[in-house]
């Protein structure tokens, strides 16, 4: 059991530094004239063949048990699929506007925002412990965004876009743990995707400005399909069964450092102590809902 835990910890933890490592890319592919239309349609579609690939290979295989989806799972998982699709157009248009790092922690907004949301569904009152999670949250969020130590306040533009990610993300995580999970990991990736690609190209054909450079399915589409549309939802969905919510929650939360640390290293944006001290705070926060995980151990 011991050694079950410590693979799901690595596949987590893998899946959550891929994902940390999609802005900086994103910012750099900018940088080069490409549009957020052309990153996000391309890196959709090399996804979507890359998992078609992936199911190919998984079907011949002869030792993998065949599980039927019913026309009824791929429904569900279509319109899952869906705030997959709103999350990478929102989290894209965000960090046009705004640093990779303030787009991170916006992103992770996603902690208070599930808190919110699980109290609607359930109808009950978030208890002590999760209430004191997200005044950490907020508290860190005011750090990390630097709002103490600067009177330039970051493009509100930017800000919306990335709370509207981070509430596509909330809807993403809870849907996606609960529809059709007797599936293969790569099969509900499969449907998961195509409702996120209906959103996305939706997107593509609003913002097209009449050109449309392919070079992007090459330079940047390949690498981003990669690490944001094939590799993370394989080890999460395989990893999370083994850590548990709790446990799996805390180790995804590496997406935030891996995020900032590529954007500090490689786009050299500015991150003061303070912003790392709020980042530490919203990682804390994260460990403080899901130690009840521990406990339980």
């Amino acid at each position: 059991m011991g050694k079950n835990i410590l693979k799901g910890v690595f596949l987590v933890g893998l899946g959550a530094t891929s994902y940390g490592m999609l802005a900086t890319m994103v910012k750099l592919s900018y940088k080069q004239g490409y549009t957020t239309a052309e990153v996000t349609s391309s890196q959709m579609i090399l996804g979507i063949i890359g998992m078609l690939i992936i199911n190919f290979f998984q079907k011949r295989n002869k030792n993998t048990p065949a599980v039927k989806a019913t026309n009824k799972n791929k429904l569900h998982l279509i319109i899952a699929g869906t705030s997959m699709g709103f999350t990478s157009v929102f989290y894209y248009l965000a960090v046009v506007y705004i640093p990779v790092s303030i787009g991170i922690v916006l992103l992770m907004q996603t902690v208070w925002m599930g808190v919110v949301l699980e109290a609607l569904l359930t109808k009950t009152l978030p208890s002590l412990r999760k209430v004191i999670a997200v005044i950490i949250v907020l508290a860190g969020t005011i750090m990390a965004t630097n709002l103490l130590n600067t009177t330039e306040v970051p493009n509100w533009r930017g800000i919306v876009l990335g709370l509207l990610a981070a509430a596509a993300f909330t809807a993403n995580m809870f849907t996606a743990s609960r529809i059709a999970v007797h599936l293969p990991p790569s099969k509900r990736s499969l449907y998961m995707l195509y409702g996120g690609a209906v959103i996305v190209l939706t997107f593509t054909a609003i913002a097209w400005p009449g050109t449309y450079n392919f070079d992007i399915f090459i330079k940047w589409g390949l690498v981003l399909a990669i690490f944001g549309t094939i590799i993370p939802p394989l080890l999460l969905n395989k990893g999370f069964p083994l850590t548990g919510i709790g446990l799996g929650s805390i180790v995804s939360s590496l997406e935030l450092p891996v995020s900032v640390t590529m954007a500090f290293i490689i786009l050299q944006e500015k991150v003061t102590l303070t912003q790392w001290t709020g980042i530490t705070l919203i990682i804390l926060a994260v460990i403080i809902m899901n130690i009840k995980y521990r406990r339980d151990k």
